[in-house]
């Protein structure tokens, strides 16, 4: 069991301004869903599809894992965090305009928005990466969950790279064939960042949360080995040869190994663990294993993997942890300022499991409704997913918020009690 190193943890508002700025791009979606309809959901290559993509891979999965990173590393592994919170915070107004300008460029064809995301994305990419990779060098011990997060970061970039190649083709500032490079950007984002990510910081979280068995150094190590491996010569086959078959086999295979392991580990976990967040991460692997199945099934399931993927299991992993996170957050900071002699709530009572348990179902419908209408086009059903991913965004929203209202309340009626 890694032991946490609270001390370490940075200023709250640093890594929370992410983590409370994901559900908002979610109520986003669901806006944009809602108005644009099932146009949407018919093909990928919609420049409105490819908005609502984004919207999710970087908005809400980006900010809760730009924000998970920046509190994780300093308490798991006790790494430093260059810049602190001022620099902190210009990364959080850097990252969320380039998605601004990214989402604005794409539903309208304004190039010069376009442009300024090529720049503004890439940058802050790199920008987390000078903020966490040389103190993650630095320090000693926890090698594994450090390279897990340190190649995760390192694919974060290629992907921000390679999403700004795309951008300045768009605007017309490169020409190359688009259809493999957007196939490859798309897999170092989704195997490389997210679920590499997750697998390194699963790794510790689960045995801490959930009381399950860690998996074994070795078979982790290998994982990522294979997984990389696999996923630099699916990007040699796509982009050399045009042939997506070993890319398509090497995202399913990796993150089928990945999702199969950890439900693995999940259905052994003690029943006094099992509440909320882990009915919300089973309900994230199950997703994740259908969508491998769909993206092997061919092209024309290519949206429903997505659907699957991006829009349903891994919002469901990473939300659920931001939970957590923002809730342990609100105690550390309540330590800070209160001191010793003083008995705090505890992180159960500033973000209780009903409340949790009220984010967990405002998914359900969601995870109903949006593969259902990739299934069958319709106005009225593309229109339903999109009020139903309102609605369970807006659920959270309201659980991460209310972390600071009751910790503001705790501290109102202590000064009234002295």
């Amino acid at each position: 069991m890694v032991k946490l190193a609270i001390e370490q943890s940075p200023a709250g508002s640093l890594p929370r301004r992410f983590l409370l700025s994901a559900p908002l791009w979610g109520m986003f979606a669901g806006v944009l869903l809602m108005v644009e309809g099932e146009l949407l959901l018919r093909t990928r290559w919609q420049p409105a599809t490819v908005a609502l993509v984004h919207a999710f891979t970087l908005g809400v999965l980006g900010n809760a894992m730009f924000g998970s990173v920046l509190q994780f590393l300093p308490v798991a592994a006790g790494v430093r965090v260059r810049g602190g919170t001022p620099l902190g915070h210009a990364l959080h107004a850097a990252f969320n305009a380039g998605i601004i300008l990214l989402l604005t460029g794409l539903l309208t064809g304004w190039r010069t928005a376009l442009d300024g995301a090529a720049v503004l994305l890439p940058s802050a990419f790199l920008l987390l990466g000078a903020m966490t990779l040389p103190g993650a060098l630095a320090v000693q011990g926890q090698r594994l969950l450090r390279a897990g997060i340190g190649l995760a970061l390192v694919s974060a970039v290629i992907t921000a790279w390679l999403g700004g190649c795309l951008a300045l083709l768009l605007s017309g500032h490169l020409s190359m064939p688009l259809w493999p490079l957007v196939d490859v950007h798309a897999s170092w984002g989704a195997l490389g960042w997210i679920v590499l990510l997750l697998a390194s910081v699963a790794r510790v979280v689960m045995p801490m949360f959930l009381a399950t068995s860690m998996l074994p150094a070795w078979a982790q190590a290998t994982w990522t080995t294979c997984s990389l491996l696999a996923l630099g010569a699916g990007t040699w086959m796509a982009l050399a040869h045009h042939d997506m078959s070993w890319l398509k086999l090497a995202l399913a295979a990796s993150v089928a190994a990945f999702a199969g392991a950890a439900w693995w580990l999940q259905w052994r976990s003690p029943r006094s663990r099992r509440g909320p967040l882990l009915r919300s991460w089973q309900l994230g692997w199950l997703a994740l294993l259908l969508a491998t199945l769909a993206l092997l099934l061919g092209t024309r399931h290519g949206l429903l993997a997505g659907a699957l993927g991006l829009g349903i299991a891994l919002p469901l992993l990473v939300n659920s942890m931001s939970l957590e996170i923002v809730a342990f957050l609100g105690w550390i900071e309540l330590h800070r300022r209160v001191g010793r002699g003083v008995q705090l709530p505890g992180v159960q009572r500033l973000l209780p499991e009903a409340d949790k348990t009220r984010v967990l179902l405002a998914q359900i419908p969601l995870a109903l409704l949006l593969p259902a209408a990739v299934l069958w086009p319709g106005a009225w059903l593309a229109r339903l997913a999109g009020l139903a991913m309102l609605a369970a965004y807006f659920s959270a929203w309201r659980a991460l918020t209310s972390v600071r209202r009751r910790s503001d309340h705790f501290l109102l009626s202590m000064q009234a009690r002295q």
